[in-house]
C-alpha cells in the first residue's frame, strides 16, 4: 500500500479536499469557507492515486494542551502531499484574502502545518507500523496572498530559492493560473 493509500485510510474524508477532472486534467479548488469565502484553483495536479490534499485546519485545534506562546497552537490552511513517481512532496499552502497576516504569523502557521504531518508520519510508522512511512519527501512552504484583488498572471520570480522552509516561503500574490509544477519546483 502506498503513502498516500495509507494517508486516506488515516484521515477522514471530511478533511480532505476532492481533486476535479476538467477536460482530462486535473485541478484542485482550495476553498476558504465563509465569512472568508474566498478560492484558489490549483490546476495540473498529480492522479487521484497519488496525491492527498488535506485541510490542516479541520486537526482539532490543540489550545487546550500548549499555552500558544510561541506560535504553536497556529496551522497552515491545507497540506498537499503528493508522489508522482518522480517526486515525493509535501506542499504547506497559508491563503490569506487581502494583505493580512505578517509574515511571522504566516511562518507560525507553516511550521504547525508542518508538525501536522510530522504527527501523521509517526501515526503511520507506528500504528501501521511502517517504519519508512513517508520517508524521503521534501518540503515546499507557499503563501498565496491578495486572492481577492483583480486577478493578473502568476509569475515566480526565476532566482527564487528552493522554499524548503517555513522562512524561505514562495509568495505568491494576486494568484491566476497556478498550476502543481510552480509550487513543487
Amino acid at each position: 500500500m502506498s503513502d498516500i493509500a495509507i494517508l486516506k485510510e488515516m484521515i477522514n474524508q471530511s478533511a480532505t479536499v476532492p481533486l476535479l477532472d476538467k477536460y482530462g486534467k486535473k485541478q484542485v479548488i482550495l476553498r476558504e469557507p465563509a465569512p472568508a469565502n474566498y478560492a484558489v484553483t490549483i490546476y495540473g495536479m498529480p492522479n487521484d492515486d497519488d496525491v492527498i490534499i488535506i485541510k490542516a485546519d479541520a486537526f482539532i485545534s490543540n489550545k487546550a494542551f500548549f499555552q500558544g506562546k510561541q506560535g504553536e497552537c497556529k496551522r497552515a490552511d491545507f497540506v498537499i502531499i503528493a508522489d508522482t513517481g518522480q517526486k515525493k512532496v509535501i506542499v504547506c499552502l497559508e491563503m490569506k484574502w487581502g494583505k493580512g497576516g505578517t509574515e511571522a504569523e504566516i511562518i507560525h502557521q507553516l511550521k504547525g502545518a508542518q508538525c501536522l504531518v510530522t504527527y501523521c508520519r509517526e501515526i503511520g510508522r507506528s500504528f501501521w507500523n511502517l517504519p519508512n512511512f513517508m520517508k524521503d519527501y521534501v518540503y515546499r512552504f507557499v503563501s498565496i496572498r491578495d486572492i481577492s484583488i483583480a486577478k493578473k498572471p502568476t509569475r515566480s520570480p526565476s532566482n527564487t530559492p528552493t522554499h524548503d522552509r517555513p522562512d524561505k516561503m514562495l509568495k505568491i500574490s494576486s494568484p491566476h493560473h497556478l498550476t502543481f509544477d510552480s509550487l513543487i519546483s
